[in-house]
């Protein structure tokens, strides 16, 4: 990969994004992060991405997407909402925030679009997740495509994690020489804890499960 590009990393602060981050930072000569609020349960999100930006010394940005919230039910944005631990059989569970990455990546790139930034990277994984078809590789080139077509521009989506379970993702990390700012810094429990998190929530049990077997190794 060329180094003489600029990248924008839809950047959350929590595990995946964050080894993203250091990934873009590896194969880019410069790098900025974009991070959105939602109306997600855990705005602390926010900071922690603030300061692990400011860590990597990159520019920050923040960007309202509230609207999100309003448009359908979900336990991310509902509070009240008792959070599915596993997936359902015949559904998606009600972690889904319908239309998310989409309405991400879409901003994402007219925010691109005017730093003259052309590659534009995300974490999203189709081979460990929880079932959200917004993470599947076909989804991200068929946004990409729409994208470019829609803006006129070349666009490039990458994501470094689509093939990697959490284990890979933290062997990842670890060759980036981030894994401790990954293990003990980064913010991905859906219920706000850092670090491990409250380990009961769908993205603790897949980064837990993961290190473990990661440090087994």
């Amino acid at each position: 990969m060329q180094t003489n590009q600029s990248a924008l990393v839809l950047f959350s602060g929590g595990q995946d994004s964050t080894t993203c981050l250091y990934w873009a930072l590896k194969n880019f000569e410069s790098v900025r992060a974009l991070c959105f609020t939602y109306g997600q349960r855990h705005v602390q999100e926010v900071e922690i991405a603030q300061k692990i930006a400011e860590k990597a010394g990159i520019p920050f940005q923040i960007l309202d997407a509230t609207i999100i919230s309003q448009l359908a039910e979900n336990s991310l944005t509902n509070h009240d909402m008792i959070m599915d631990k596993e997936k359902p059989q015949d559904s998606y569970p009600n972690t889904f925030v319908p239309g998310r990455n989409l309405i991400f990546l879409t901003f994402a790139a007219v925010i691109a679009r005017s730093h003259g930034i052309k590659n534009i990277v995300t974490g999203v994984s189709e081979a460990d997740y929880s079932g959200y078809p917004d993470c599947r590789d076909t989804f991200i080139r068929s946004a990409n495509t729409t994208i470019n077509l829609a803006m006129d521009e070349q666009f490039i989506i990458h994501t470094p994690l689509m093939w990697r379970n959490k284990t890979e993702v933290w062997a990842l990390a670890d060759e980036l020489g981030v894994f401790d700012i990954v293990k003990n810094e980064t913010l991905t429990c859906y219920n706000g804890i850092v670090a491990e998190g409250c380990g009961e929530c769908p993205a603790c049990l897949l980064r837990n499960e993961g290190l473990e077997e990661y440090l087994r190794k």
